[in-house]
């Protein structure tokens, strides 16, 4: 068993992902911070964070339906020995029986959102005000290129230091649950950046989606907060133009926590607590997280697959364990 840097290589992980990977948001088990917990003689993968007495997993295991069992009663073993306990977040529906059986307390957390390039189309009336917006943004001048991150490293920090001034003096940014530039995965990821007169206003770094809905994750995304209105969205149609000249599948817009709730998607493992103080956030937690302003944007694309996903406790669900998972998030 590992969790070194030496033995859970880059490349094991990314054969993982490419292999085993169904979370469309699984590419972020590359992001700096994660750590991996391996086994000999298995190719499979559990990644994961250490917060305070509890290890944050991300996702399910990332490995053969054969040796998942195995590989998550190990992790628990060695949660254990450390006298830490489980939470799991962003597990996909077929993870939840799995860690149902291995003891889990699991509740829907949110969804993720997807749509289908193919027959992608911004015809209709429904896209009449996504249409103004993109080109009130084309009428400002904006030009949108895809670029290498060491080419505009300074451009996008220009961009981020307003974006972050204007979430408020004690915002922090999201961690774990979104993407981020840089690192032995950069090369992976492809960057979008609109210019307005030669200066940066807004980029989109979108990275690797594996199994059955293979494309792009629409992942890391800021913008001049002071800039014209559409230009997100300007950004992301070049892109879904890029992606769709070269045969890509689907563009998914991530997981929103706290977004499309729903009783028929409680699995019977639920917590009924857990899920009270769930809808709670998704009423009232916009501190928390902005769920409401991302799942709107999302919902202006029209997205055609939107999937449950969840939060797991092993053993009883407990608030520390939920408070937990914010800090590491740094979402509180």
């Amino acid at each position: 068993m590992s969790t070194t840097r030496e033995t859970a290589t880059f490349d094991r992980v990314m054969y993982a992902l490419g292999e085993y990977a169904e979370n469309s948001s699984a590419f972020l088990a590359l992001n700096t911070g994660n750590e991996y917990f391996t086994r000999p003689g298995s190719a499979g993968v559990i990644v994961f964070r250490r917060a305070g007495r509890y290890l944050i997993q991300f996702g399910g295991p990332l490995a053969a339906e054969s040796e998942k069992p195995e590989l998550l009663t190990a992790f628990l073993e060695f949660a254990a020995a450390q006298r830490r306990r489980v939470v799991a977040v962003q597990l996909q529906g077929e993870d939840v029986e799995l860690h149902a059986r291995a003891g889990f307390t699991v509740n829907q957390i949110g969804c993720s959102y997807a749509l289908a390039l193919p027959d992608f189309t911004l015809k209709g009336t429904r896209f009449v005000k996504l249409r103004n917006k993109i080109s009130r943004a084309r009428r400002a001048g904006l030009e949108v290129d895809e670029m290498p991150l060491d080419e505009v490293a300074d451009e996008l920090a220009a961009v981020d230091r307003p974006w972050l001034r204007a979430k408020g003096r004690h915002v922090k940014e999201i961690e774990f649950l979104v993407g981020q530039l840089g690192g032995p995965a950069q090369a992976e990821r492809r960057l979008f950046v609109g210019r307005i007169e030669g200066k940066a206003v807004a980029y989109i770094s979108y990275s690797p989606a594996y199994g059955r809905h293979p494309g792009w994750l629409h992942d890391l995304t800021r913008r001049v907060p002071s800039s014209t209105p559409g230009v997100l969205e300007a950004v992301n149609l070049r892109a879904i133009e890029v992606f769709r000249s070269e045969g890509a599948q689907w563009l998914h817009l991530g997981f929103t926590p706290f977004t499309g709730l729903s009783e028929e998607h409680e699995p019977a493992a639920a917590s009924a607590l857990t899920g009270r103080f769930l809808r709670f956030l998704a009423d009232h937690g916009e501190r928390v997280y902005p769920a409401a302003s991302q799942l709107a944007y999302k919902e202006k694309w029209a997205p055609g697959l939107v999937l449950p996903q969840y939060l797991a406790f092993h053993g009883r669900a407990r608030a520390g364990a939920v408070w937990r998972l914010l800090r590491v998030t740094k979402s509180v």
